[in-house]
């Protein structure tokens, strides 16, 4: 009786534990859950900068302007620098030409500045004289280009840049083509003063002649005269009508800018050779049967260098341009031109010799025109390295750089001088000309 009590009491005490239990249980689990710490925030990063880029030169724009020194038509120095701008132009939709005409060097400031006004980016002066003016506002327009061409001062600054063609490339094969068609033994020069920039492109042609009279076994005598300046029509008739009647020179070329020795050679009926443009071509001038030869410089391709600097937002470009025939730009209608060339009514290189002077000219001559252009264009030769440069004894007196006396061996054969030198210091006549008081 007892122990049937006893477990029965157990009993009813382990189910009431056990409802107990599961009664917690059940609290627990519908108990709110304890809070959890919340992740970190990570902060939104800021979408990354697409890297700043150079300028485009097919996007951006700039104008050149060009201050002429002279008229432009009707002249061979400016009319071709005009040409340059009108072609660069025409390349190039982002590009604009402007330009001032008749500008001294006191005009030179006063319209450059006007012309940067009206938004500007390359300035030049087409001449040393009245370009130099433009190094003095060289700091305050920093954005600003400016050149001017080269005489015999290299004054330079970051953005004042100096530039010449090697005109004394084509001048060379010029004076191939003058020694081989004179018949008197007498070739005439109308040149304008004694400067390092006349000289140096006198000695080109200088050079060309005696190495053709030496191959061909003649005699020929060189005589220049000087008119004073570069644009004297009047003056440079007279000193050419000079050279044909008193010296008999039967070929004529000038060093000055005026139609008149030409005008003098077609009245006279002797041979022409043209400098700065192809003159028959360009501007109808004459025709074949009195011009021989001509050269033409392309300054297109000195303004598309610096041109091409500029777009390229270059801040430190190039401040002496010393361009010649390896050097070249190809043009709107895809025509690759050289810095100079031998030119003749629209013709190139030996087809430029005149059709009525080519059968006066022995093939040897025409061979080597040939040989030279082709070495001067892949930069393998070039007259003034090849040659030694013998005073003739007249020239130029510069501040510390004498005229060598007569006969004196200033560079021997085979060593090329240097840029620098050829350009400011080169001041004497070579051997063999004689200069006409």
């Amino acid at each position: 009786m007892m122990s049937k009590l006893y477990g029965t009491k157990t009993m009813t005490l382990f189910k009431t534990i056990a409802i107990l239990v599961a009664l917690a249980m059940v609290l627990i689990a519908c108990a709110p859950a304890a809070p959890t710490e919340a992740p970190a925030e990570v902060p939104e990063q800021a979408p990354e900068e697409a890297p700043e880029e150079a300028p485009d030169a097919e996007t951006m724009g700039a104008t050149l302007a060009i201050e002429h020194f002279s008229v432009i038509e009707g002249t061979t120095w400016s009319g071709a620098h005009d040409r340059a701008g009108k072609r660069l132009a025409e390349k190039y939709p982002n590009v604009d030409y402007v330009f001032r005409e008749e500008v001294g060097p006191d005009l030179t400031v006063p319209y450059a500045e006007e012309m940067i006004a009206d938004g500007a980016d390359i300035v030049v002066g087409n001449a040393e004289f009245m370009g130099m003016p433009l190094i003095d506002i060289a700091d305050q327009y920093p954005d600003v280009y400016f050149g001017s061409i080269i005489a015999s001062d290299l004054s330079t600054k970051r953005n004042f840049i100096r530039l010449f063609p090697r005109q004394y490339q084509a001048l060379y094969l010029e004076g191939l083509v003058a020694a081989a068609l004179t018949e008197t033994g007498n070739i005439g020069i109308v040149s304008a003063f004694p400067s390092v920039q006349v000289i140096r492109r006198q000695n080109g042609f200088i050079l060309g002649v005696m190495d053709a009279s030496e191959l061909l076994g003649k005699e020929v005598n060189i005589y220049i005269k000087y008119v004073g300046d570069w644009y004297l029509p009047t003056e440079e008739r007279d000193i050419a009508e000079t050279l044909v009647t008193q010296y008999d020179v039967d070929v004529l070329t000038q060093q000055t800018d005026s139609g008149s020795p030409l005008d003098v050679a077609t009245e006279q009926g002797i041979w022409f050779v043209g400098k700065d443009m192809d003159i028959v071509g360009e501007y109808g001038w004459s025709d074949t049967n009195t011009v021989a030869i001509s050269f033409d410089t392309r300054w297109e391709v000195l303004y598309d260098f610096m041109l091409n600097e500029y777009l390229a937002g270059e801040q430190n470009p190039e401040t002496i341009l010393y361009l010649g025939m390896s050097d070249s730009m190809v043009l709107a209608d895809g025509t690759e031109e050289y810095t100079v060339d031998i030119m003749n009514d629209g013709k190139v290189g030996v087809d430029a010799i005149s059709p009525a002077a080519l059968p006066m000219i022995p093939q040897e001559i025409v061979d080597l025109v040939k040989q030279r252009r082709e070495e001067m264009i892949a930069g393998t030769w070039d007259p003034f390295t090849a040659h030694a440069f013998v005073s003739n004894g007249t020239g130029l007196e510069l501040e510390g750089t004498a005229i060598p006396a007569a006969g004196t061996e200033v560079k021997p054969a085979g060593e090329e001088p240097t840029n620098e030198w050829l350009l400011s210091k080169f001041n004497f006549d070579l051997e063999g000309v004689e200069i006409l008081e």
